[in-house]
């Protein structure tokens, strides 16, 4: 299968397919793109690992309908961009799919509709369910109409990936997209052919439950946690669903023709997750910079992660107060680790900060990689334009991992694919 990767960052959809089924997944084309950047850290990182493919380092937008057309891919996969939809940006300033970011989805759409590819794999951050918080699931529900236009269905589940055996609590929205001519397609609709038409209630429990890829790679319970479910029907007209849509969309759901069916589940793993401690580098191995013995450090980390009750003034003068529950003064060595953000690298509320046998540090470049399930040292050399092979910096690295995604997730889901090829 022929793959054209998008917003490919370091490679995580690539690495996560590849480990999956090498010989299957053939990653072809990759475009990867910073903007407001004069150096393209992230496409120096992949263009270092992967100097096969056609890596393409301008901004998508600028990717012209005849390049598209001259890719035969099989299947698209990207994390597109999430800033417009981030827990971390206020809802006062939230812009959704109208957002600079979020009409990067938009040629998702323009790729697909000139490429005509089988499959998509698709990720972003789960708030994207609940996006805008003026009108929750709009922005959601027009990604489901603009691909129904187009003859795709889509599936999708927020996966949480401590809760299936990785070692960081992080939880994002996966989208399996595929077009309603395959083989697959055709299978989910013949189970269903001596039905009515009409999308009636739990006309597609085996398929959420059982069946569909996310039900097969990530078990849930086998009931809808407090009975929520919702049926809802699309409209044909984008704008309709943009100005009028009034549903509900939960962390597990199914699109086939224009109606969806979604469900809010919980995880049904049985193993048990990794712990950060589990990913630590040998304490041999740490160099001295990680550690944290300066005491104004020390004290701002505490105070980062006391809770707070802070009198402030806003811009026009009003006067408010603005709270912060506590956190742990450190990390749990014996959980699975938070979810790593881009400002990692930085002295932050969010750094994990961690307590080792009686020494305060931050986790490294490495244990960040370990986090994300990408190999050792992935992000720690680039290839310039010029051919000459440099070592990225420890915030560079650290931003990179934060963008990224758990490369064993995608592995899995590229394992149902690879049944279905076969």
């Amino acid at each position: 299968m022929k793959v054209l990767e998008l917003f490919a960052g370091v490679g995580g959809f690539r690495i996560g397919l590849e480990n999956s089924d090498k010989e299957l997944f053939q990653t072809k084309w990759a475009n990867q793109w910073e903007p407001s950047r004069k150096s393209q850290d992230a496409f120096e990182v992949y263009n270092y690992h992967f100097p096969d493919s056609d890596n393409i380092n301008i901004s998508i937008s600028d990717i012209t309908d005849e390049k598209f057309a001259s890719m035969d891919a099989d299947m698209i996969v990207g994390g597109f961009p999430c800033q417009d939809y981030s827990v971390a940006r206020s809802k006062k300033n939230e812009q959704g799919i109208e957002g600079k970011k979020g009409v990067l989805f938009w040629e998702i759409i323009r790729a697909t509709r000139i490429i005509k590819p089988k499959y998509l794999i698709l990720e972003n951050v789960d708030r994207l369910l609940k996006a805008p918080s003026k009108q929750r699931g709009r922005d959601f529900a027009i990604m489901l109409t603009a691909f129904n236009q187009l003859g795709y269905s889509v599936e999708w589940r927020v996966i949480n990936a401590a809760e299936y055996g990785r070692s960081q609590r992080r939880r994002r929205v996966f989208f399996f997209v595929y077009h309603n001519d395959t083989d697959f397609a055709t299978q989910v609709d013949s189970k269903f052919e001596n039905q009515n038409p009409v999308f009636e209630e739990n006309k597609y429990d085996d398929y959420i439950f059982k069946t569909g890829l996310f039900a097969s790679q990530f078990p849930i319970k086998q009931v809808p946690v407090k009975k929520r479910q919702v049926y809802y029907e699309l409209s044909d007209d984008i704008i309709e669903v943009s100005d009028n849509f009034t549903g509900t969309v939960w962390n597990t759901g199914v699109m086939r023709h224009g109606k969806y069916y979604s469900i809010d589940t919980k995880s049904d793993y049985i193993g048990q997750p990794i712990t950060l401690g589990q990913i630590l580098q040998d304490e041999m191995d740490i160099p001295k910079k990680y550690y944290v013995t300066d005491q104004a450090k020390l004290e701002k980390f505490q105070y980062l992660r006391s809770s707070k009750r802070i009198e402030r003034t806003s811009a026009d003068g009003h006067t408010y107060i603005y709270s912060e529950g506590g956190m742990s003064p450190v990390d749990d060595l014996n959980l699975p680790g938070r979810t790593m953000l881009t400002s990692e690298g930085t002295v932050n509320r969010s750094t994990h900060f961690l307590n080792v046998k009686g020494k305060y540090r931050l986790i490294t470049p490495v244990e960040a990689e370990r986090l994300q399930d990408f190999p050792d040292n992935w992000t720690a050399k680039k290839k310039l334009s010029d051919g000459s092979i440099v070592e990225v910096s420890d915030k560079m690295r650290m931003f990179f991992m934060g963008n990224a995604l758990v490369t064993e997730i995608v592995r899995q889901i590229g394992a149902f694919i690879s049944e279905l090829e076969k």
